[in-house]
C-alpha cells in the first residue's frame, strides 16, 4: 500500500507563523494544473503499481480550486493509479472557503475526510495569526460539513500563542470538543525563520511564551482530549476509535508515499526526493528538486523517529528484521536509562514513550538514534 500527497501552493493571504510554500498568484492556477496533471502522468511508475490507500490534498489552502479542478486532478489519478482500494482521500480546508454551496460540491467528489484549519475559535487569536476567518466561520464550516454527510473531519488548533492565558486555552479545547468531530491535531506554535512571525520575535514585538505555561497547555491538551473520548495516537495527533488519520500514520509506519506539486516530498524506503520550492519553475516543467539515497544509520534513525511518536511504539522485532541485532542492541542499549526512570516502557517486544515520557520525547528519541 502506497499514499499520494498532492501540494496545492495557492493562498489568498500568508499567515504570520507559516513556512510552508504557498503562493498568492492565482492568476497562475492554470498554469499550475496543467504542470500538475503533467507530473502526475510523468510519475505513474513512482510507486511500482503499488496500490493506493490514501490521498491527501494538502497546502497551501487546496480550499481555492474548484470542483472542475479537482475533477480534472482525479481522472489524471485514475487513470495512472489503482485507486480501487482508496480507503481515504482528504481535503484540507480553510473554514472561509467551506461554504454550503462548496461543501457540496466537494459531497460530489471523491473526497471522504476534511481537515479544517481552524487554528482557534479566540478572535485576537485569529487576528494575531493572520487567518482569513473569523470564530463564528470556522463553527459553521465544521456544522455545515457534518450536515453535507462528512462524518470523518480533522480540526487544527494552535497553543503557545504570544499573551495567549490557560483560560482562553480552556476554551478554545471545550469549543473544539463540543463541535463532536472525530480528529484534532493540535500543535505548539513555533517561529520558523523565515516567517513574519519570527521577524516579530527577533525585532522584539513579541515574546514567546515562557516554558512553564507551554507545558501546562499540552498536559491541558492531552487531559481534555482523553476525557472527551480522544485516543493520543501521536504526538500532535488525537482520534476518536477509527478516526486516525490514515495517510499521516503511513508516514509514521515507512510506508512508500508519492509527492506532487512544488515542494512535495517522496519516499520509496530507500531514497527521498522532494521537488523545487517554486512556482514558475514547476509550471515550466522543471519540478525536480533533489534526491538523497537513505544509508543504514539514516533509515534507522527515521524508524526510530516516526514510531516512537505513536502510541504503538517501536516493534523491536521490526527493528532487528529490518536493520539487524546489532542497532537492536544499540536501541535497547541506549533506552536503557530512559527505561530505568519510567521515561519509555518495554511491553510485548515494544518500545512505548509513557505517558511523562511524551513532555521529553525529542530527548528520548535524540538519545536513541545513531551517529556514525
Amino acid at each position: 500500500m502506497a499514499g499520494i500527497y498532492i501540494h496545492i501552493p495557492f493562498c489568498v493571504t500568508r499567515c504570520v507563523y507559516c513556512d510552508f510554500f504557498s503562493n498568492v498568484r492565482m492568476d497562475k492556477k492554470e498554469a499550475f494544473l496543467e504542470a500538475l496533471l503533467r507530473e502526475i502522468r510523468l510519475r505513474k511508475e513512482y510507486l511500482k503499481g503499488e496500490i493506493v490507500r490514501t490521498v491527501y490534498f494538502g497546502g497551501g489552502t487546496p480550499s481555492q480550486l474548484h470542483a472542475d479542478d479537482f475533477r480534472r486532478i482525479f481522472d489524471t489519478l485514475t487513470e495512472c493509479f489503482d485507486l480501487s482500494q482508496c480507503e481515504e482521500i482528504t481535503l484540507e480546508g480553510n473554514p472561509e472557503d467551506l461554504t454550503p454551496e462548496y461543501i457540496g460540491a466537494l459531497r460530489e467528489l471523491p473526497f471522504n475526510r476534511i481537515s479544517m484549519g481552524v487554528q482557534s475559535f479566540d478572535e485576537n487569536d485569529l487576528k494575531f495569526l493572520n487567518r482569513r476567518h473569523n470564530a463564528g466561520r470556522a463553527l459553521a464550516a465544521v456544522r455545515d460539513c457534518q450536515a453535507a454527510g462528512f462524518t470523518n473531519i480533522s480540526i487544527d488548533l494552535i497553543y503557545g500563542l504570544p499573551g495567549q492565558t490557560l483560560e482562553g486555552w480552556k476554551k478554545n479545547l471545550e469549543t473544539a470538543i463540543s463541535l463532536d468531530v472525530p480528529h484534532l491535531s493540535s500543535y505548539h506554535l513555533i517561529y520558523e525563520e523565515g516567517t513574519r512571525l519570527y521577524k516579530l520575535l527577533e525585532a522584539g514585538k513579541v515574546a514567546a511564551i515562557d516554558e512553564e505555561t507551554s507545558l501546562e497547555m499540552f498536559r491541558m491538551l492531552i487531559a481534555s482530549l482523553r476525557e472527551a473520548g480522544f485516543q493520543h495516537y501521536e504526538i500532535s495527533n488525537f482520534a476518536k476509535e477509527g478516526y486516525y488519520s490514515k495517510h499521516n500514520s503511513s508516514y509514521w509506519s515507512g510506508e512508500k508515499y508519492l509527492g506532487l506539486g512544488p515542494s512535495a516530498h517522496s519516499f520509496n524506503q530507500e531514497t527521498r526526493s522532494w521537488n523545487i520550492a517554486n512556482l514558475q519553475s514547476y509550471i515550466d516543467g522543471k519540478a525536480e528538486g533533489e534526491t538523497e539515497t537513505l544509508n543504514l544509520s539514516e533509515r534507522y534513525n527515521d524508524f526510530i523517529l516516526t514510531s516512537l511518536r505513536t502510541m504503538w511504539g517501536l516493534s523491536l522485532s521490526a527493528l532487528e528484521s529490518t536493520f539487524g541485532q546489532e542497532l537492536r542492541d544499540y536501541c535497547l542499549a541506549q533506552a536503557k536509562p530512559h527505561l530505568a526512570t519510567g521515561m519509555l516502557t518495554e511491553t510485548e517486544n515494544r518500545l512505548k514513550l509513557s505517558p511523562e515520557g511524551i513532555f521529553v520525547s525529542d530527548g528520548i528519541m535524540s538519545d536513541l538514534m545513531y551517529i556514525e
